[in-house]
């Protein structure tokens, strides 16, 4: 489940940064709250890789993802972004768990000969 969230989370750090870039230009919101929110998201983004694991990890995770399309409110482009990436982190921790499950059950069963 590991790999396939964190490569959702590593893209998510991409589309925060452009998403802070876009409403740079668009927006009224001072540069530096701005860069501070999207700085602080982009943060979470990375270390919640490192997270996964922990109990909760999961939980922030859909933290971040209600957080990404609650951006739209700034940038309209990121209620589809944001939801196409809830999307994404579905199915990453979904398939993930059975993935996970499939590797913990070949590790229980003995070995079949070759």
């Amino acid at each position: 489940m590991r790999t396939l969230c964190a490569s959702t989370l590593i893209g998510e750090f991409f589309i925060i940064g452009f998403a802070g870039l876009v409403a740079m230009q668009t927006t009224d919101v001072s540069h530096g709250v701005l860069w501070a929110v999207c700085g602080a998201g982009m943060a979470l983004s990375v270390l919640l890789c490192g997270m996964l694991a922990r109990p909760g990890g999961v939980a922030v995770g859909w933290a971040l993802q209600v957080a990404l399309i609650a951006s739209g409110v700034l940038v309209p482009l990121m209620f589809f972004l944001g939801a196409c990436f809830a999307g994404l982190w579905w199915t990453s921790v979904h398939f993930g768990r059975k993935v996970d499950a499939i590797k913990a059950a070949r590790a229980a069963s003995p070995a079949s000969p070759a």
